[in-house]
């Protein structure tokens, strides 16, 4: 009797804890060093991780209480991935590999007040969610990206209508060398989700025009990532910052393709994504109705160079682009040209795949190296 008696002690105090954040009208992820509301743990560094150093303690200007959370990014690509992360995971380290994290049904946001040390640090986005693996998140929400100021800002991801059943990666950021060439310092305090029943589910809003791919490898007007490597993936490199005679601003992106067929393919591709390594198993994109056009400029280094296919939208999956548009095959100069992809008649309500190219190596046998600037829809 007193093992079962102790059972039902045990199950009992499991399924209170489930509930913890469910009943609760706020759960804190941070609100300062060693309080015991806090949930969830720093422990998921991603990308450089070596070129980061946190301080969960510090005493420097906290927003409330007596301490904040310091991140400094010295962008030196450390481990060659142009970019750093951390996620707040529960238990430590779980990458979905492990049972853990809270059911935080009707929580309706999630704020935290961020600022930088000079303002003008930029983040690529914030993040809720999004862990994979033999455990997954039921949701991966994402917002940014977000331009600091020297001074403190609260910030809010809207979580209405999201399901929040299960999440291990309770909050994350993300910064990119791109945006901060020379590194960056900021803080962050008083992260927490927050059940606001005034909070609605958002629609995807319409975006306004013009709305880039890219326009600098510093801009924080860029939209979509470049992740969607397909074919012979170890047959390209791709340099998002490229200062070789950009069509504008300071950079462009330069691509250098080896036709070696390193994966047997004997193609490659690459697709800009939201987010990114979106295929369509994230409700992500944009709502880009108000275009009637994409246009890019583009070069080869020599002339010549062939690209089978230039389009948008196309990713499939269990959230589907609303549409797809393309060109091809398009022969390069060696100087700057303007294309145009015209959108006229496209359901552009929901865009995942804001931009990809597709070549091959019957057309481009010795390889072929080429650049684009100032990819935009219009």
């Amino acid at each position: 009797m007193k093992k079962a008696a102790l059972m039902v002690l045990v199950l009992g105090l499991v399924f209170s804890l489930s509930v913890l954040a469910q009943d609760a009208k706020m759960f804190s992820v941070y609100s300062d060093k060693n309080t015991s509301d806090n949930h969830y743990i720093p422990s998921g560094f991603m990308g450089d991780y070596g070129d980061v150093r946190m301080d969960d303690q510090s005493s420097v200007t906290p927003h409330s209480g007596a301490t904040c959370i310091e991140f400094t990014y010295t962008a030196k690509k450390s481990q060659g991935q142009g970019w750093v992360g951390v996620r707040w995971q529960n238990p430590p380290n779980n990458w979905g590999s492990k049972k853990g994290g809270y059911d935080l049904k009707g929580m309706t946001k999630l704020t935290f007040w961020a600022r930088g040390a000079k303002g003008g640090e930029k983040l690529q986005k914030f993040v809720v969610g999004g862990i994979k693996g033999t455990y997954p998140d039921s949701a991966e929400i994402e917002m940014g990206p977000v331009e600091l100021t020297d001074q403190w800002k609260e910030y809010t991801i809207n979580l209405a209508g999201k399901d929040l059943s299960y999440i291990s990666g309770g909050f994350g950021w993300v910064a990119t060398a791109d945006l901060n060439p020379d590194g960056a310092v900021f803080y962050i305090d008083d992260i927490k989700f927050e059940a606001d029943a005034s909070v609605q589910a958002e629609a995807k809003k319409k975006e306004e025009m013009p709305f880039y791919v890219y326009s600098d490898s510093s801009s924080i007007k860029n939209h979509y990532i470049p992740s969607g490597f397909m074919g012979d993936y170890g047959d390209v490199r791709i340099e998002k910052a490229s200062k070789e005679t950009p069509y504008a601003g300071d950079t462009c992106i330069k691509t250098t393709y080896s036709a070696k067929s390193s994966q047997g393919a004997g193609w490659i591709g690459i697709y800009w994504q939201n987010p990114a390594n979106n295929w369509g198993d994230i409700d992500g994109g944009f709502d880009l109705s108000k275009a009637t056009k994409l246009t890019f400029w583009a070069k080869g280094v020599k002339g010549g160079e062939r690209i089978e296919e230039i389009k948008i939208g196309g990713i499939m999956g269990n959230f589907p682009d609303s549409d797809t548009a393309s060109i091809g095959p398009v022969i390069l100069t060696n100087e700057w040209q303007q294309y145009t992809i015209d959108l006229n008649g496209k359901d552009l309500t929901s865009i995942s795949g804001g931009f990809c190219w597709v070549t091959n190596v019957d057309v481009n046998p010795e390889g072929a190296t080429f650049y684009f600037d100032e990819i935009k829809y219009e």
